[in-house]
């Protein structure tokens, strides 16, 4: 049979797997309207909405107040100053009213999304072999736990906060723009004996300063986008280093690589705070901008409504509540400018979360579009491999025979060189890596178990964990002490209903070993072994090929590890080998998670 190049997978990175700002917002609102929380918060959201037009009723009623009440300082007439206060006090206690009842819900909508936001992500992460695809898949899979723990919240949080802004600026914008334009709507300016009325005069002032405003800090603050994506990705950078240290700290300690180590955190550190300058540099300039225009609005429309002041054709009272209206206005407008640094931080987020579920959705879409490897059922108890080859983002490996039979009962080792990687192979067994060619047929009974190279234990007593799947009782009284005792791990026979992470502090061996034990309840008729045995010592080494001889005389054995020791348990050997004219999978990278500095890792 043929072996073609798998041509798709050539090891490249393809900037295609960043979607675009429109295709992540269709597939955010997708997942939305998918969630079983939407009603909920769409209903938050509607509250909040009628919150913020009784609001701005509100406050366009304390507008209309300051006429009053300047007036009534003008005229210096005490018993109106003080009637005007009482007002004031019930107009003031209803807005306060309001404005707890906006935080409260505020609070519940971002709560209630980040809820949505982050069960999607797990659900997605969690479909079966997802998760272990994607975190072959390249750097999007290597900290899924940021994506959906902190950048969900924070994505959730900057959601909520800018809608909520954007629609509060915009209902008080429809509500003081009209007040705005009739306050103006008769302000005439006197000039060298002519009278010049200017229709809405005020709100043409006030769109052309936040106008202004607006523009000057999109232009000083745009690059804020760009920079928060490379900061997060620096800083997850420097955090997986950390991580990775901590993980292998005995072998860095053993190889005295404690300098060596310290030199790439220093250099991750200075990448890190290299890009925090520029960020720090981007932020003050930016600063400069809108802290200036909240200064000069301090008088701008005082300024812009003086020469009708001073004419004469406006009492004070008057001009007091044309400033409240224009700084409505003003506020209204310059939402822009205030919240673009947040823009640009939510911008980045959304970038990273979206990547994140993108590439989860990317990597089946792989798994279906790419060459495969074909799985089928035997026609009988055989398990069969024809014509392998398995491809990862390291290369292709193959079986050196092309056509091979593993029948019931037999004892088979499937070796390689050094620098064979033998793990895809294991996986490929179980359905978790389908990339590559030629097909695996796997016996007719369902009596596979999968031992991999490091155990998984469900949280539990030591008997639940002896049982998994199944429970404790579904075992005869002794049998669960019985196997602990014929795998060495006789001392554990009378902690059975003792936690097993909490009290027990198995050794790294004792966890293989209790792996091992879990067999002899389980009697599978296929065993599959991925390297579990490879670092036993001999002793260990020996009790366990005893217990699988005595417990599982009659199961298929295939051990992927590396060559057997002179104890003359398997009866046939199998030998995979690299495959120089295979391809290799490209990797899945989008553009918002590569550093600047290729030498950063994600």
């Amino acid at each position: 049979m043929p072996k073609p190049k798998n041509d798709k997978n050539n090891g490249r990175v393809e900037a295609n797997d960043e979607q675009p700002l429109s295709a992540q917002l269709r597939m955010m609102h997708a997942a939305f309207m998918a969630s079983p929380l939407r009603n909920r918060i769409i209903w938050l959201a509607l509250g909040i909405l009628a919150v913020i037009v009784t609001t701005a009723f509100g406050q366009i009623i304390l507008n209309r107040w300051y006429k009053p009440f300047y007036d009534t300082l003008e005229r210096r007439d005490l018993q109106a100053f003080l009637h005007q206060l009482v007002i004031f006090a019930q107009i003031a206690g209803a807005l306060l009213v309001l404005n707890v009842l906006q935080t409260w819900l505020g609070q519940l909508v971002r709560l209630k999304l980040r809820e949505g936001l982050t069960l999607d992500l797990i659900n997605e992460w969690m479909k079966p072999a997802r998760a272990f695809r994607l975190a072959n898949a390249g750097a999007i899979g290597i900290n899924p736990d940021q994506r959906i723990h902190e950048d969900a919240r924070h994505l959730s949080d900057l959601s909520a906060g800018l809608t909520i802004g954007l629609i509060q600026s915009g209902i008080l914008l429809a509500g003081f723009i009209g007040v705005l334009w009739s306050l103006s709507d008769g302000f005439v300016f006197h000039i060298s004996g002519m009278a010049i009325n200017i229709p809405g005069y005020m709100v043409w002032a006030a769109i052309l300063y936040a106008g202004t405003a607006s523009w000057l800090s999109w232009l000083v603050g745009r690059p804020l986008v760009k920079l928060n994506g490379e900061h997060y990705a620096r800083e997850a950078s420097l955090r997986f280093s950390l991580m990775r240290i901590n993980e292998h700290i005995e072998a860095v300690s053993l190889s005295s690589g404690e300098a060596n180590e310290k030199r790439r955190l220093q250099a991750d550190l200075a990448s890190v705070l290299e890009i925090s300058q520029s960020l720090l540099l981007a932020v003050t300039r930016l600063t400069w901008v809108t802290a200036g225009y909240g200064w000069i609005t301090v008088v701008a429309p005082i300024v812009i409504a003086s020469p009708v002041y001073f004419a004469g054709d406006l009492s004070f009272g008057g001009l007091m509540m044309a400033v409240g209206a224009f700084n409505q206005v003003h506020a209204s407008l310059r939402w822009f400018v205030d919240n673009i640094g947040a823009i640009a931080d939510w911008r980045a987020t959304l970038m990273r979360v979206a990547a994140f579920r993108s590439a989860l959705l990317v990597v089946d879409d792989r798994h279906e579009g790419d060459k495969r490897i074909e799985f089928v059922t035997s026609d009988g108890p055989q398990m069969m491999f024809d014509h392998i080859e398995i491809v990862s983002a390291n290369g292709c490996i193959k079986l050196s025979e092309p056509n091979v039979t593993i029948n019931p009962g037999e004892r088979v080792l499937v070796t390689g060189a050094t620098e064979v990687e033998k793990a895809p192979f294991f996986r490929a067994i179980a359905g978790l890596w389908p990339w590559g060619h030629g097909r695996i047929s796997l016996p007719i009974d369902d009596g596979l178990v999968f031992v991999p190279r490091s155990p998984y234990f469900a949280p539990g007593t030591l008997e639940e964990v002896l049982a998994y799947p199944k429970t404790p009782d579904s075992f005869k009284n002794g049998e669960l002490s019985g196997v602990l005792t014929k795998v060495g791990l006789g001392r554990l026979a009378d902690r059975l209903d003792q936690d097993m992470r909490k009290k027990l502090n198995l050794s790294e061996v004792e966890m293989r070993l209790l792996a091992i034990a879990r067999l002899g309840l389980h009697k599978p008729r296929w065993l599959i072994i991925d390297e579990a045995l490879d670092t036993l010592e001999d002793d260990a080494y020996r009790k366990v090929m005893t217990f699988l001889d005595q417990e599982m005389g009659k199961a298929a054995i295939v051990n992927i590890g590396r060559k057997e020791r002179a104890n003359g348990f398997f009866t046939r050997v199998l030998e995979l080998e690299k495959d120089a004219a295979g391809g290799s999978l490209r990797l899945i990278r989008p553009k918002s998670l590569r550093p600047t500095n290729p030498q950063l890792v994600d």
